[in-house]
């Protein structure tokens, strides 16, 4: 709460706050479904090289493309669905968050296996829980060095390449989304130019 308190009042003089949602870790990272998420992000230099655009000329050398979507969750049909018909739908056991070898093509661990698309659709991914008044479910966050990967993803969920939709959308969907560019840093100051091109 500190934290957004004090990058609101810096963006101040050059943004207005539209909206805030708050998010929460849960059960040690996890979906408030109970399933782990993001556990085939890239790390170390791989995540660096999937979220960040390095090799651009200046300006662009250094920045991210990020997309945000708020998921809401209907609790009141996923708590019907059976345990193991849940696995199917992600792809992987909630106790013990291993991938399910044999998982329906619509699981949400097959629909989007960030090795399976050409090129490859790495992202750094970060996603958390959030509730309110108007329902409770997930903030997903993805940093890319384009938005490239994020779109070949979303297009596969949705099934536009297969007809195959993913196994989530039986319980969960987008309520917003938004794509934005995430300008790179020279001694601590955004690099604008960019835009002042």
């Amino acid at each position: 709460m500190h934290a957004g308190r004090t990058l609101e009042a810096d963006l101040d003089s050059g943004f207005e706050v539209e909206q805030v949602i708050d998010t929460f870790v849960y059960a040690g990272g996890r979906d408030l479904t109970g399933y782990e998420d993001g556990t085939e992000n890239p790390t170390g230099d791989d995540a660096l090289a999937a979220g960040i655009l390095a090799d651009a000329r200046p300006g662009l050398a250094g920045s991210s493309f990020a997309a945000v979507q708020q998921w809401v969750h209907d609790f009141e049909v996923f708590e019907d669905i059976p345990l193991a018909e849940r696995d199917d739908l992600i792809g992987r056991r909630q106790s013990d968050n291993e991938e399910l070898e044999d998982a329906p093509p619509s699981a949400h661990v097959k629909r989007t296996a960030q090795e399976d698309f050409s090129p490859p659709a790495f992202l750094l991914r970060r996603s958390m829980p959030w509730a309110d008044d108007d329902g409770e479910g997930l903030l997903f966050l993805a940093f890319g060095r384009s938005l490239d990967a994020y779109d070949a993803l979303l297009r596969r969920m949705i099934g536009a390449e297969d007809g195959i939709v993913d196994g989530l959308f039986q319980f969960t969907r987008p309520i917003t989304g938004g794509f934005y560019w995430c300008p790179p840093a020279i001694d601590g100051k955004l690099d604008l130019r960019a835009i002042d091109a």
